[in-house]
C-alpha cells in the first residue's frame, strides 16, 4: 500500500457495494459517472489491488474490496455518531434511499409510511420507483426492493413485510349491465380486467394461474391504476388487491365466497444496504405501516 486510503473513496466504494452501478451512484451523490469511476480507481491504487469486479449484472466486491467495505462502513458509522452528536436531536439519518416497489404497495402504503419518516429525519431522501416486477437478480440502482410473490434469491436479504389478499371485484354499472356470476364457471362469460400477460413477470398475479376460467374478453395493462380505473368504468371484473377498493362503494365484491389469493409483500435487499441507517430506517418504517394496517390488508 502507497498510502492510507481517502475516506472518500471509501465511502464511494461504500455506495457502489449498496447500489452494484457507477450511474447509480453519480446519480445519488450528485456527482458524475466519471468522478465514481476515477475516485474508485484511486482507491484501488492506494490499496494496490482491485476492489469491484465487474458482472452481468454490475459491480461486486473483490476480497480486497469486502476488506475495504468494513473500513468504509466503520467511517460511515463515525460520521453518523458525529452527526447526532453535534445536531443534538438523538441519531441523525440522512443521505439517498432509492425503493423499487410495485405500484399499489408503493402508493397506498410506502408513501405514507416514507412521509412520516421523513417528518423524523428531514434531511433522509428517498426516491420511490414503482413497477410491478419480481424481484431483480443484482437489485443495481435501487437499495431496497419491495415485491409480491415468491422470492427465490440466496444471495439477498429477505424480509416479509405482510400478507395481503387478491379478491374479484366489479362496478355496480357492469353487474346491472351483464349480471353477477353465480359460479366461477360463470366468469368464462364476462369481459376480465388484468396484467397483459406479456408483460408480467410475477405469477401470482396472473389471472391464468389463479384457476379461473378464460374471460370471453378482455381490457389489459400494465399499470393496477389503469385496472382500477376500467373495473370502476364497468370495462369488467378485475381481481383487484382488496386492501386498495375495500371501503370504496364504487367496487362491488364477486364470488367473494368462492374465491381469494394470499400473497406476500417483501423487502429485498443486498445485505450492504442494509447497513445503512436510512435503508435500516426504511425498512422500519415499512414494517411498522403494515402493522398498524394489517387489518385492512388482511380484509
Amino acid at each position: 500500500m502507497n498510502r492510507s486510503p481517502s475516506p472518500d473513496d471509501l465511502l464511494i466504494l461504500l455506495t457502489v457495494a449498496r447500489l452494484g452501478r457507477f450511474t447509480a451512484v453519480a446519480e445519488a451523490l450528485e456527482t458524475t459517472h466519471t468522478t465514481v469511476s476515477r475516485r474508485i480507481a484511486a482507491l484501488d491504487r492506494q490499496l494496490d489491488g482491485r476492489t469491484l469486479d465487474r458482472t452481468s449484472t454490475g459491480w461486486e466486491l473483490t476480497d480486497l474490496g469486502h476488506h475495504a467495505l468494513r473500513a468504509a462502513e466503520s467511517i460511515e458509522s463515525s460520521l453518523t455518531e458525529l452527526k447526532s452528536a453535534v445536531s443534538q436531536r438523538g441519531e441523525e439519518v440522512s443521505g439517498v434511499v432509492r425503493v423499487h416497489a410495485s405500484d399499489a404497495f408503493g402508493a397506498y402504503i410506502a408513501a405514507p409510511a416514507i412521509a412520516r419518516l421523513q417528518q423524523e429525519h428531514p434531511r433522509l431522501k428517498v426516491e420511490l420507483l414503482s413497477a410491478t416486477r419480481r424481484a431483480s437478480r443484482n437489485r443495481s440502482g435501487v437499495d431496497l426492493e419491495v415485491v409480491a410473490g415468491r422470492v427465490e434469491d440466496s444471495r439477498a436479504e429477505v424480509m416479509v413485510l405482510t400478507r395481503y389478499f387478491l379478491r374479484l371485484f366489479a362496478s355496480p354499472a357492469y353487474l346491472h349491465d351483464a349480471g353477477e356470476p353465480a359460479t366461477l364457471t360463470d366468469l368464462a362469460r364476462h369481459r376480465f380486467v388484468s396484467y397483459v400477460d406479456s408483460e408480467l413477470q410475477v405469477a401470482e398475479l396472473d389471472y391464468r394461474s389463479s384457476g379461473l376460467p378464460v374471460p370471453a374478453a378482455a381490457f389489459q395493462a400494465t399499470s393496477i391504476f389503469a385496472q382500477l380505473q376500467a373495473v370502476r368504468a364497468g370495462g369488467g371484473i378485475g381481481m383487484l388487491p382488496s386492501y386498495v377498493v375495500h371501503q370504496d362503494p364504487g367496487f362491488v365484491p364477486v364470488l367473494a365466497d368462492d374465491f381469494e389469493r394470499g400473497i406476500t409483500y417483501s423487502a429485498v435487499a443486498r445485505t450492504e444496504s442494509l447497513r445503512s441507517p436510512g435503508v435500516k430506517a426504511v425498512v422500519e418504517a415499512l414494517l411498522t405501516e403494515t402493522r398498524g394496517r394489517r387489518k385492512a390488508l388482511r380484509s
